[in-house]
């Protein structure tokens, strides 16, 4: 560990994130710090051992985190690996990605985080998570140090060599991961080309690709994902990025599985979530779990709902 913040401390800032109580922020700034050092190190396709949990969007949901690791079982007895929109939408945004960068810091092998698209600086503008941390510190300091950290989250990774798992989906102009290994990653996710669509497109029951009703990214067919999956050598394409009433749905023949790991998405969707169990001969298994007994929106005082809600 560096001397900036120790093995104590950090063990104490996730006492108390667990709680759902945001650390200070200077304690914040050298937490980022730390944790843009560790995923500076990670390539653009993290490699992770099985056995491994796979988790889709948690949106600031922070109660709902917290009973996703009671599902899975909490770090680091073991091993996750989340698929980024760790901000924006929920009420605690902050806590959230407060709790999974600390507990990144703290145990670097035993929790892989890539980026969503949500882990930049102008969707977290529009969909709550500066407003949220302008609130919480009165400046926007923290948030510009977190919007710092998401440029040096890996973009996929890859599980055992054959799940491959990222946020949103394919790209017309990757072929191989050799071709998102030599992206330049550090830097705001463009609106267009192959970083951009690897954290926003989506599969869809169509032939070949389209461009995304989304706005930015792709839809593709399955037979796109096929290849996808044969050239590399994979089993599975993972990824999260669209609401699934059910908490996952399998879809291209099975060749990719969308897993969301927010219950209730927005606290009224109504959906189940679920997580992706990888057992270490890569047997996988789907678990749904609900919403917490307590959500945030029940502690808050009802105010009007922003917009970013709607």
């Amino acid at each position: 560990m560096s001397s900036q913040v120790s093995i104590a401390q950090l063990d104490k800032q996730i006492a108390q994130l667990y709680q759902c109580k945001h650390l200070s922020e200077a304690e914040i700034k050298i937490l980022c710090e730390k944790a843009k050092e560790i995923l500076g190190q990670e390539s653009n396709v993290q490699p992770v051992r099985a056995p491994v949990t796979i988790c889709g969007d948690i949106h600031g949901q922070f109660n709902d985190l917290l009973e996703l690791f009671k599902i899975g079982g909490k770090p680091p007895e073991t091993n996750y690996l989340f698929t980024g929109d760790y901000v924006d939408r929920g009420y605690s945004s902050v806590e959230s990605v407060s709790l999974l960068f600390a507990l990144k810091v703290r145990f670097p092998d035993r929790i892989t985080l890539t980026r969503g698209n949500h882990e930049s600086r102008t969707t977290t503008q529009v969909y709550g998570f500066y407003d949220e941390s302008v609130r919480k510190y009165g400046n926007a300091n923290v948030w510009k140090y977190f919007t710092e950290v998401f440029d040096y989250l890996p973009l996929t990774a890859l599980v055992e060599g054959k799940i491959f798992s990222l946020h949103g989906g394919l790209s017309p102009s990757l072929d191989t991961l050799d071709n998102i290994r030599q992206l330049d990653r550090v830097q705001e996710i463009p609106q267009e080309g192959p970083m951009c669509d690897l954290l926003w497109s989506d599969p869809d029951n169509i032939s070949g690709w389209r461009h995304s009703p989304r706005g930015a990214g792709f839809i593709f067919g399955q037979e796109i994902s096929e290849q996808f999956n044969h050239t590399n050598d994979l089993t599975k394409i993972a990824r999260a990025h669209q609401l699934a009433m059910d908490g996952y749905l399998e879809t291209h023949d099975k060749n990719v599985v969308t897993i969301f790991s927010a219950p209730n998405y927005c606290y009224r969707c109504g959906n189940l979530a679920a997580i992706m169990e990888v057992d270490e001969h890569m047997r996988t298994t789907l678990l749904q779990f609900d919403q917490a007994p307590q959500q945030e929106i029940d502690t808050i005082e009802k105010k009007r709902v922003p917009d970013y809600f709607l």
